[in-house]
């Protein structure tokens, strides 16, 4: 009788596992949203906000150096015209990205990781074997995962078929994901060759029951999508029986994951500011919120210890017994990021539909808009340099969407030239040093009209 209650117990446990156990986030290209993609920058980002693995492309040089890209021009992401495939490696080392970072090889990209175990990736053969019949891409990879000793800290996905069954023969006991769009791709001569399948998050949504039968086969299911961090798209996925989830963002991804999980404190420990401008109350723990008599100041830096969300919102952990909201904390942001645009105002651009958020979070978007030819001062700041945040009286607004307006004196455009291009706003309106001071509200429309092509 007892050994059939531990059974019993046994069981219950297992159950438990399965219904609220989470899933493997990838990171898509590290953290594009926040960093130029497939940057050790990026990467970093990605790990730091709860990333198993960062997915990454390779390309292969013209003297075979396997090239962390996801296009085989560069142009998009270093703003020179340069083919991969066509040029030697010494020649695509030069080229930078927006945050000064040069274009790396996998064997720079496992060098550096080499003494961080935790950090994992998954490798995307970009090749087309009807198109380049060698193999020379897959050698080179394998020969770079050996050297480096990283069998244990990669899978291989592609949608070339032809790529993993050679990468099979080569490290048999590597995790190979094939990537398929559609049903057709999905076949007995492809499975028995691969671990897991990487689909569509639109075939997943046609055919409910392809989860349950790739399971049934011994595969695993990953989903892929333009990851736009709709609550609705995750709420689904995180209901769906899934084993991963490619996405564009890792942290948001990590949310949900905690969430399947019924997790709501982890480990963060990296170094913060509070950016808010007045100081704020401390509270002993986030769900009872009964504030101390004791503060953090403006520009005070912190050490972020844990995350833990309550109430739907994130709460940071800076001290023993020590919680403060994370709506004015940043973990990426520098004081020089936003040292151009202090004391600026906003206005919503021409012609564009401006939403407000309750948080710097994409997810937390309101039914409300900034209104037409209305100016509205920046409160704070969050978000990274290359997505950065805007807190208003009415909320928080996306840079990307507004002007900047304000007195660009010659200590601002100091600073901003002082930026690496990935900090650089350019949807500047010029009220001064540039452009004749102009009355603010009386000729904004023609002000507006003006800034937009300088913009465009």
């Amino acid at each position: 009788m007892k050994h059939k209650s531990q059974m019993l117990l046994a069981l219950f446990f297992s159950l438990i596992f399965v219904t609220t156990s989470g899933f493997t986030v990838v990171g898509h290209r590290g953290d594009p949203s926040k960093y130029p993609e497939e940057t050790i920058q990026s990467d970093n980002s990605a790990f730091n906000s709860g990333a198993d693995y960062v997915e990454l492309d390779l390309h292969l040089s013209s003297d075979g150096v396997p090239v962390v890209s996801h296009d085989d021009d560069l142009f998009r992401v270093t703003h020179t015209h340069a083919i991969v495939s066509q040029n030697t490696w010494q020649t695509l080392s030069q080229l930078t990205y927006d945050n000064g970072e040069h274009v790396l090889s996998l064997a720079q990209l496992f060098h550096h990781y080499r003494n961080q175990p935790n950090t994992k990736f998954v490798l995307e053969t970009k090749i087309d074997h009807s198109v380049d019949p060698s193999y020379q891409l897959e050698d080179e990879i394998a020969q770079t995962i050996k050297k480096y000793h990283m069998q244990d800290r990669v899978m291989i996905h592609s949608f070339s078929a032809a790529s993993l069954f050679h990468l099979r023969a080569l490290l048999p006991d590597a995790y190979l994901i094939l990537i398929v769009g559609s049903l057709k791709r999905i076949n007995f001569s492809n499975l028995p060759q691969v671990n897991a399948v990487n689909v569509s998050s639109d075939v997943i949504q046609n055919h409910s029951w392809l989860i349950h039968w790739l399971h049934l086969l011994n595969k695993q299911v990953y989903v892929w999508a333009e990851m736009d961090e709709s609550p609705a798209l995750w709420h689904w996925l995180i209901n769906k029986n899934v084993d991963g989830v490619v996405t564009n963002f890792p942290a948001t991804g990590f949310k949900y994951k905690l969430a399947k999980e019924g997790t709501s404190k982890y480990d963060i420990h990296r170094n913060g500011i509070y950016l808010g401008k007045t100081k704020t109350p401390i509270m002993m723990n986030p769900y009872v919120r009964i504030k101390q008599h004791k503060y953090i100041y403006p520009g005070q830096k912190l050490n972020v210890m844990y995350g833990v969300r309550a109430h739907n919102q994130l709460f940071y952990q800076v001290a023993d017994q020590t919680f403060i909201s994370a709506e004015f904390v940043n973990l990426d942001l520098k004081p020089q990021d936003i040292a151009p645009y202090q004391d600026k105002q906003i206005i919503a651009k021409p012609h564009k539909q401006v939403p407000i958020y309750r948080y710097p979070d994409n997810q937390s978007k309101t039914n409300q808009q900034l209104a037409n030819n209305q100016l509205y001062k920046i409160e704070n700041f969050n978000g990274s340099p290359q997505s950065l945040w805007l807190d208003t009286k009415l909320g928080w607004i996306k840079a990307q969407d507004i002007l900047f307006y304000g007195f660009f004196d010659q200590t601002s455009w100091r600073n901003y030239r002082q930026l690496p291009r990935i900090s650089r706003y350019h949807n500047i309106a010029l009220t001064a040093y540039l452009l004749p001071e102009i009355p603010q509200i009386k000729k904004l429309p023609q002000l507006i009209q003006a800034t937009s092509k300088l913009c465009n």
